[in-house]
């Protein structure tokens, strides 16, 4: 009985997409439901839902409601959003700095003179730089690894911008260097490794505090969380 009403709890793309699957089994269960839907209501319309499912998160049913949607449009705006993907795919670039997407060869944030140049947080994606400026607290300069290190993925230090960074970090000028990482054993692997690294150049290495949610309870808390904000305590 409590499996079954978990399974009913889960979001509806959840329980689609059940456990990770193989990118040759993806992508066979996208031409699957492209073709039960072009079948139905035509090819166009199920080559656009097995376009849909290739994104992350994007399951069968939504697929199918973005299509709709995209069906629905004035044609003048179906034409805006094209134009916009395929004007993203061919304007935008890696700054050749710090790697956040941008269209010039140096994004704003490194060409910007009034940031800290003695401060480098260093991220997995350049999506999270987007999330960090967005808190308005951090006015240093950046540096995307496009990647975290995964042995079991092939993934290691010559896959990531961990060259370039260090390059930076020779040039001298930077004091510290915040990791800024994701909490999975991924992003702890990478932050261990470079702070290995770094530490030896005598800049000062940090690590981004994480622990219970602004707002949230800690009796809904998992253990893992309540022990990571013990550990990130700080005086008040």
């Amino acid at each position: 009985m409590g499996r079954e009403q978990g399974e009913q709890d889960r979001p509806a793309d959840v329980r689609e997409q059940g456990a990770p699957l193989s990118e040759t089994a993806r992508g066979k269960k996208r031409e699957k439901a492209g073709d039960q839907d072009g079948k139905i209501s035509g090819r166009a319309l199920g080559r656009m839902v097995e376009a849909f499912m290739r994104l992350p998160g994007i399951g069968r049913k939504s697929a199918e409601r973005l299509a709709f949607a995209v069906l629905g449009m004035p044609k003048e705006e179906a034409n805006s959003i094209a134009q916009a993907i395929v004007d993203l795919k061919n304007s935008s670039r890696y700054c050749a700095e710090c790697n956040n997407i941008t269209e010039d060869e140096i994004c704003g944030i490194c060409r910007d003179e009034k940031r800290d140049r003695t401060l480098v947080c260093v991220v997995e994606e350049p999506s999270n730089i987007l999330v960090l400026e967005k808190t308005g607290t951090f006015r240093g300069r950046y540096h995307a690894l496009l990647g975290a290190l995964s042995p079991l993925d092939g993934i290691g230090p010559e896959d990531l911008k961990i060259d370039s960074l260090m390059d930076r970090l020779r040039a001298g000028g930077v004091k510290e260097v915040i990791i800024a990482t994701n909490p999975t054993v991924k992003g702890e692997t990478t932050a261990l490794y470079l702070s290995r690294l770094i530490k030896p150049l005598g800049i000062i290495v940090s690590r981004i505090a994480y622990g219970l949610p602004v707002g949230g309870d800690i009796e809904y808390a998992d253990e893992n969380t309540v022990q990571r904000a013990l550990q990130g305590r700080r005086e008040m």
